[in-house]
């Protein structure tokens, strides 16, 4: 995904109400809990955890509120029934989707995914229909507006840490890095108190779909739309330009 267009995404995602924040947080919270169970509560041994860590930092999280998120999953009686799921599936004229959710109830889960797709004209796939069209990596962008480093020392540092790719976008910095990578060039970029509008470890599309019909635009956006409304929803991956 460009950093640009990203970027954009983000500012609008940002700019909406404390409702929407507090959806954030709470799916951030439920990711930490299931990280913290199979990990355990340590950041420094739970690379999962550190990971979400730093995508919370990057949405803003207040340090006691991830505190005590973690805590909380580590604590006595701590009951953690969630399961990982992931969908994928087509929207309308081929676009590729992924939706990953935590649930306790597959069931419930699956019916209100289905449903979505359905609503938009979109169908179901199979597991692995489109996620090889997806290259797992870190993502992180920068606001330059927000960065008073010079962009060849801001991309000095970040390949030093061992990212993989720097991009300057017009109103953004985009770096890329492979997974198992992405924590320590986020923490290279907070030692140089560098503030990130985005920092996560996601799914980026190899190739991009286009939506030209007024009608598969708004049955997208639909699917997109029911699909945010889901509390088990975690994160939708698609490759629609928008």
């Amino acid at each position: 995904m460009s950093g640009h267009s990203k970027f954009a995404n983000i500012k609008h995602k940002k700019e909406k109400n404390d409702a929407a924040k507090g959806k954030i947080f709470t799916r951030i919270g439920r990711e930490i809990a299931v990280a913290v169970k199979e990990g355990g509560p340590d950041p420094n041994n739970n690379s999962k955890l550190k990971d979400i860590v730093a995508k919370a930092k990057a949405n803003n999280m207040p340090n006691d509120t991830i505190e005590r998120s973690i805590k909380k999953a580590s604590g006595e009686g701590a009951n953690v029934n969630y399961e990982f799921v992931s969908y994928e599936g087509y929207g309308p004229n081929g676009i590729a989707i992924i939706v990953d959710a935590l649930t306790d109830n597959k069931n419930r889960t699956a019916a209100n995914v289905r449903n979505a797709f359905t609503k938009g004209n979109g169908n179901v796939g199979t597991q692995g229909c489109v996620s090889f069209m997806f290259d797992k990596k870190g993502q992180i962008i920068i606001d330059k507006e927000e960065c008073s480093m010079d962009a060849d020392d801001l991309m000095m540092l970040v390949l030093d840490a061992g990212a993989e790719d720097f991009a300057e976008e017009e109103d953004s910095y985009e770096i890329i890095t492979e997974p198992d990578a992405f924590s320590s060039v986020f923490e290279a970029l907070e030692a140089a108190k560098i503030a990130t509008v985005s920092a996560e470890v996601t799914m980026i599309p190899q190739t991009w779909g286009t939506l030209t019909d007024e009608q598969d635009i708004k049955s997208m956006n639909k699917i997109l739309d029911l699909l945010d409304e889901d509390d088990d929803v975690q994160e939708v991956y698609h490759n629609w330009d928008e």
